[in-house]
């Protein structure tokens, strides 16, 4: 705890940091403020960090909204991937991007050039992760021609779980859990594994 000043401290940044995140680096509370500190983070051995950017639940508005929330997110995870690499941190650093699903491509609500929104989409959605012994420059996965289903290389939850385990050296057949008694593997009781497609 007594960190937390000097960690939260920016004022010893160099002027190339906040050209690389943005000026919204220097205000606390945005997306490029916690990915930067995020990094921060990182140089001091956290070992889990988790940064929320919130507002991708657009039912409605995606001409305003989406648009805006893209730029925001762009350019702070380009400068976290750079400042991680630069520092020599990314290869050991695993940066997972994602949410809990994805969003139709057909329009929700409103219909006008101005205003239409997107519903839950659970069938199909995408995730992406550097680093850490992710091979990078891989697409993994492939939906039909109207991103409704999963046509090619399916990844389930648990697959990604096993993935990620296995990137932290832990066989996840292995790692159990107490859980009303029972010990329960974070991959459950069917059959799961890394997605070898994706590994450097």
């Amino acid at each position: 705890q007594a960190s937390v000043p000097e960690l939260t401290d920016l004022g010893k940044e160099p002027a190339s940091v906040f050209e690389l995140y943005g000026e919204d680096s220097r205000k606390g509370g945005t997306f490029a403020n916690t990915c930067l500190l995020a990094r921060r983070l990182a140089e001091r051995g956290v070992r889990f960090i988790q940064i929320y950017q919130r507002g991708w639940d657009v039912h409605r508005e995606v001409p305003e909204v989406l648009p805006a929330m893209c730029k925001d997110v762009d350019r702070a995870c380009y400068a976290l991937l750079t400042d991680l690499d630069s520092r020599g941190l990314l290869k050991d650093t695993l940066v997972i991007f994602g949410g809990e699903f994805g969003r139709t491509i057909y329009s929700q609500g409103k219909l006008t050039p101005t205003d239409y929104g997107r519903d839950h989409h659970p069938r199909c959605f995408s995730i992406w992760a550097a680093g850490g012994g992710i091979k990078g420059g891989v697409v993994h996965g492939e939906t039909d021609e109207f991103s409704y289903n999963i046509v090619r290389d399916p990844v389930h939850v648990r697959d990604f779980q096993a993935t990620i385990l296995h990137l932290f050296g832990i066989d996840h057949e292995r790692f159990v859990h107490k859980y009303q008694g029972l010990d329960a593997r974070l991959t459950g009781v069917e059959p799961a594994a890394p997605v070898k497609a994706i590994l450097a």
